[in-house]
């Protein structure tokens, strides 16, 4: 039973008080835009290193050297080679689209998810489609958190084609733990992006959710970015659908967030996975039951589409 998302004497720690009067969407703007600037090699090499130092990132996966890089968001969306991420390509797989940590994994009971204990939100929404979100009703989903030290491109679980895009507009509040465990109804509150891939088994949803500092969050398949200044919620048909791959590039995060993947009744039995677990981008989730078996073999994450 999922809990309900009304909860009497709730204490705030003095960090959410600090985040609250913080202009978030400003503020994370802001560091977008630090994070674009080409500053001089003796000031971003030694940035990026003591990034890589405190975070303990391993750059042998990495395409590029850290001299290589000339803005820092061009090293923090770094591309990796490609066998440092192999994308199970079984039949019947469901694959991480992420480097993260599992926040929250079950199934979409009475349209409501976990955000975490004693905090719940609606499919509804977070589709924002009152109408959509009525066909993930008994279905399931994932959440999954990306550290400042994880890999920060986004490919899809399943192979498909994207039919449909939506970027709502919203707030920017942390997706950390303080996040995570004190604002109500965080991640439909936040701005974020919505790729519904149509399956041989039907629709599924991937939600790229913004969060503070969070420069952009930008689709590698259409021209579609949040965190603007007095964005407009836009909702996408494509003329052409986008065909997908399993493993291949959805889109990327300047600096860190969530993904949360949400699927209909049916569709998914997860594997032997669990919240608090880290996964890799590609690892095996579960089983997607596709009636046709359309995967065309190992994808090159190295380059966007």
């Amino acid at each position: 039973m999922i809990a309900s998302h009304s909860k009497i004497g709730r204490h705030f720690p003095i960090g959410y008080f600090l985040l609250y009067l913080l202009p978030k969407n400003a503020f994370s703007r802001f560091c977008g835009l630090i994070a674009e600037l080409r500053l001089p090699g003796m000031v971003l090499k030694p940035m990026i290193r003591l990034f890589v130092r405190v975070f303990k990132i391993d750059m042998s996966e990495a395409i590029d050297p850290i001299s290589a890089y000339p803005t820092f968001n061009a090293f923090f969306t770094r591309r990796l080679r490609q066998e440092t991420r192999p994308i199970d390509l079984r039949p019947n797989v469901l694959v991480s689209p992420v480097d993260g940590t599992i926040g929250q994994v079950g199934s979409i009971e009475d349209g409501r998810m976990i955000q975490a204990k004693g905090l719940d939100y609606t499919i509804s929404d977070l589709l924002d489609d009152p109408v959509r979100a009525d066909s993930y009703l008994g279905g399931h989903y994932i959440t999954l958190y990306l550290a400042p030290s994880n890999y920060h491109r986004i490919h899809s679980p399943v192979s498909g084609s994207i039919k449909r895009c939506t970027c709502i507009p919203g707030q920017l509040w942390t997706v950390s733990p303080l996040g995570v465990n004190n604002v109500r109804n965080l991640f439909p509150r936040n701005e974020r992006i919505v790729s519904y891939i149509e399956t041989d088994q039907g629709e599924c949803a991937v939600v790229k959710v913004g969060a503070t500092v969070v420069g952009k969050v930008k689709l590698a398949y259409y021209s579609m970015e949040t965190n603007k200044y007095n964005a407009q919620r836009a909702e996408v048909a494509l003329h052409q659908p986008y065909k997908i791959s399993r493993g291949q590039e959805l889109g990327v995060f300047e600096l860190g967030s969530t993904v949360i993947c949400c699927f209909k009744p049916g569709q998914v039995k997860w594997g032997a996975i669990s919240k608090g677990q880290t996964v890799r981008l590609g690892e095996t989730l579960g089983n997607f039951f596709y009636n046709v078996h359309s995967d065309s073999g190992p994808l090159d994450i190295s380059t966007s589409t």
